[in-house]
């Protein structure tokens, strides 16, 4: 079988370089019969001028006028029939979508035999890889048609940035526009892990999207949201919703990837696995569990050297041991050691980023140098809540109380049930703590204790502020649970280690003296 396009009395093969009139043939050049493609398999979608740029020049970087020239002898060519030039519209900072008429026929190929073969298929890559599908317009509005899209192209760009994650293009996405279809079959045409798809639908004022998230191999779910938004500035709206989904995906799409791996023979992983591996024992952000992710993230640099995420995480076990295990220089020295590797090779990575920016602000003190780098993670990948989560404790506990605050919240909003949401409730325990708002830095170290219970900063930020309300009791018994976590803490160990400044140090020291801490 052979794919061909009617537009109209045109004729367009999609094997052949020439465009035909009834039968007779119309030389384009290769360039812009490359272009027509790519927009006739989006019909009344915008395609972005850099889609259209990769798919007439792949692999070579162009000026964008190169694009107008051959959109414009497009248009000449197509308007030798009525109102064919105007079959391709400009969508003003989006790019073109054809308009036209098109049928979309298949042919028997003469000679051919046998049956029709299936779709083609490959092979997963590397690493975790997703489609984007077209989200389903409900409302028949033919505006939600044209926000589901470009919602749809911005949800894309955003997990483009995640640099551990493999990301379809939205030209191969959007061929399932329209269509019924399901997440294996998916999964195996396009070659990927995982499929997002959704839907859009107007009710009255408001706008209802849902998205899910599903593993194409098994068909099961592993996340799904609902958002229901007033609808006001729709390109606002866009913004906000595709910067929530895309910071939703990113952790959960981790936490399926290590259960995965889990199911991974030891003797088969990678590099990437065996930072999967590592990370629960990260996360956890105790000496004797960061102990434990050491020699996995070790083979993963025997394996790659130059693994910038490796280095990050390994900077972050490091600074882990160093805090709350004896102030080892040879801890600090390995700490800050991998952190200036994974700054070094990971200058395009949030992930590797944040845990060096971390270790940067922690061990070494350079909050200068920590929070531009956290800067530039987050002006890479707005959506990483990792970052956020990591540099809002770091702000907290430099005394940036309303920075902090800031940040946490935004990390809040983006993954509320993330592994490292005690970072942003560490940092609104200090910040509050500080700003001599008791009750809600107490509540803050509450749900920091919930979120990891077994992280002895998590309960020593609990019993400052119970102190200072007077809750003196309830204080040592948090206390107490400090030190069955972490025998060999004192407040001037841990103000020392982190190098608080005096106004900080000298407030909490004072709380966890009444609260019964060794000062």
């Amino acid at each position: 079988m052979a794919t061909y396009y009617e537009l109209g009395p045109f004729r367009l093969d999609a094997e052949s370089e020439i465009l035909f009139r009834g039968t007779v043939p119309i030389p384009l050049g290769q360039r812009a019969v490359a272009l027509l493609r790519a927009l006739v398999a989006c019909p009344g979608v915008p395609v972005s001028k850099d889609d259209l740029i990769a798919a007439a020049w792949p692999g070579i970087s162009v000026e964008e006028s190169n694009l107008t020239v051959q959109i414009a002898n497009l248009r000449r060519i197509l308007s030798g029939e009525p109102g064919g030039d105007n079959w391709i519209e400009t969508m003003q900072r989006r790019g073109y979508r054809y308009v036209g008429p098109m049928v979309v026929k298949d042919s028997v190929v003469r000679g051919a035999t046998g049956p029709v073969q299936p779709a083609p298929s490959f092979e997963l890559p590397d690493k975790p890889s997703i489609a984007v599908l077209p989200f389903a317009n409900l409302s028949g509005d033919v505006d939600q048609e044209y926000f589901a899209d470009g919602m749809v192209e911005d949800i894309i760009t955003g997990l483009s940035r995640i640099k551990w994650l493999f990301v379809v293009a939205r030209n191969s996405s959007f061929i399932y526009k329209g269509k019924a279809v399901g997440a294996r079959q998916v999964g195996r045409e396009l070659g990927v892990r995982y499929v997002l798809e959704g839907s859009v639908r107007k009710a009255g004022t408001r706008l209802r999207i849902g998205a899910q998230l599903v593993d194409a191999e098994t068909s099961a779910h592993v996340w799904a949201e609902r958002y229901d938004q007033p609808l006001t500035d729709i390109f606002a709206l866009q913004d906000e919703i595709t910067l929530s989904v895309v910071g939703a995906i990113e952790p959960n799409l981790r936490d399926a990837e290590i259960t995965r791996v889990k199911r991974k023979r030891p003797d088969n992983l990678d590099a990437y696995d065996l930072v999967l591996r590592a990370l629960p024992h990260v996360y956890a952000a105790m000496p004797d569990e960061a102990a434990k992710a050491l020699p996995l993230l070790k083979k993963a640099l025997t394996l790659e050297p130059d693994y910038a995420t490796a280095h990050g995480f390994l900077a972050w076990c490091y600074e882990i041991l160093f805090v709350r295990a004896g102030l080892k220089k040879e801890y600090r020295a390995a700490a800050l050691s991998h952190a200036r590797a994974a700054l070094t090779y990971g200058r395009d990575d949030a992930t590797a980023m944040a845990p060096a920016a971390f270790t940067i602000a922690m061990v070494e003190h350079d909050r200068v140098t920590a929070f531009e780098a956290f800067e530039h993670a987050v002006a890479l990948s707005p959506s990483s809540a990792l970052t956020l989560f990591l540099g809002a404790c770091a702000m907290g506990y430099a005394g940036e109380a309303e920075r902090a605050i800031d940040w946490a919240q935004r990390a809040l909003r983006l993954s509320p049930f993330d592994r490292v949401v005690y970072g942003a409730y560490h940092a609104l325990a200090v910040s509050h703590f500080l700003r001599g708002r008791y009750e809600e830095a107490a509540a803050a170290g509450r749900r920091a204790v919930r979120s990891n219970p077994g992280f002895s900063v998590s309960h020593s930020l609990l019993a400052a502020p119970l102190a200072k309300l007077g809750r003196i009791e309830e204080a040592q018994a948090v206390a107490k649970r400090v030190l069955e976590l972490q025998p060999a803490f004192s407040a001037a160990g841990f103000c020392a280690a982190l190098a608080l400044p005096g106004y900080l140090a000298n407030a909490i020291t004072e709380a966890w003296r009444d609260a019964g801490l060794p000062p």
